[in-house]
């Protein structure tokens, strides 16, 4: 792909970066924007190719079809081709937010391209999801964690970050647990490390025993951030809560602005929450009772709403 050789020069210094720049963002305008459809029908036919290519790894080159699934790999390969490179307007755009923190824009969006690719191969078409927004995700990701292993200074070795983590995954279990940083020596137990190792670890950090402590240039990235959290919600799960929180709203948008504000109140739908009915009727300045109908009679009209029916989809 051409897009791809601009990206790729960006760092040989073959051309002027602000001209490079300009050139790889002109080459991926060219490429057309595609509709939900044409991302189902890629994602289909990326789908087949590696169900195709499992096959015949697996035939040893003895399949009865074997000319007919060359055929649907090289179709595989070819839509995930195009549903990249469709998207690479979306790296940049979620590029261009990293800026100034230690790396340069063509440097992160060969980044970000990495984790649109890695999207292009989680993608799942059957659910549902925007690929864009599903995207985004794995970009961020992507970009976040190149600003942290290449904008620090000194870089540590792998095998480093790694006790680095069992480090801060201690921390971070005892803070919210116990609500408390732990010792060194409470830190070497807990990892089966030695309180020396453990002491050299944390001196990577400008605040030892904080989650808060800044990694790289970037002053808004921490530690904290790049620490394995296997609570976390993955990729599929935040897309999904995205999509429910955007479903909510287009099903409270067929009510009135108190019938919103009282399911708003009642459920926690802006800080998570919920108040009483005493609660919001001393905020509406009714009783308690008027709330209850004011309620009883806003759910029964949200269960007549079209979109009422979407959001079952997520609550199975």
């Amino acid at each position: 792909m051409a897009a791809e050789t601009a990206a790729a020069e960006a760092g040989s210094g073959r051309d002027d970066g602000a001209d490079l720049t300009r050139r790889y963002l002109r080459e991926i305008g060219r490429v057309p924007l595609l509709s939900a459809a044409d991302e189902v029908a890629l994602a289909r036919a990326i789908e087949v190719g590696v169900l195709a290519e499992e096959r015949l790894s697996s035939s040893n080159g003895r399949d009865p079809d074997h000319d007919a699934l060359v055929e649907l790999v090289r179709r595989g390969r070819q839509a995930k081709a195009e549903l990249v490179e469709a998207n690479l307007r979306l790296v940049v755009s979620v590029a261009r937010r990293y800026t100034r923190r230690g790396l340069p824009l063509l440097d992160l969006v060969q980044e970000g391209n990495v984790g649109l690719m890695r999207a292009v191969e989680r993608f799942d078409y059957a659910k549902g999801f925007k690929f864009s927004t599903y995207a985004t995700w794995w970009i961020r990701q992507a970009i976040s964690r190149a600003l942290a292993e290449q904008g620090r200074t000194i870089r540590l070795p792998v095998h480093v970050v790694d006790e680095l983590n069992r480090v801060l995954r201690a921390v971070r279990s005892a803070a919210q647990i116990q609500a408390r940083d732990l010792s060194v020596d409470e830190i070497a137990e807990a990892t089966s490390l030695d309180p020396e190792r453990v002491a050299e670890l944390l001196s990577y950090a400008d605040e030892p025993v904080s989650l808060q402590s800044p990694v790289g240039e970037a002053a808004d990235t921490s530690f904290g951030d790049f620490v394995e959290d296997n609570d976390a919600l993955t990729p599929d799960e935040l897309v999904a809560r995205l999509m429910l929180r955007d479903q909510v709203e287009q099903v409270l948008d067929g009510l009135s602005e108190r019938e919103r504000r009282v399911v708003r109140l009642r459920y926690g739908l802006d800080d998570g929450r919920a108040r009483t009915l005493e609660e919001v009727g001393q905020e509406f300045g009714v009783t308690r009772e008027r709330v209850r109908q004011i309620e009883h009679r806003t759910l029964t009209k949200l269960r007549r709403n079209e979109w009422a029916g979407e959001l079952r989809d997520y609550l199975v």
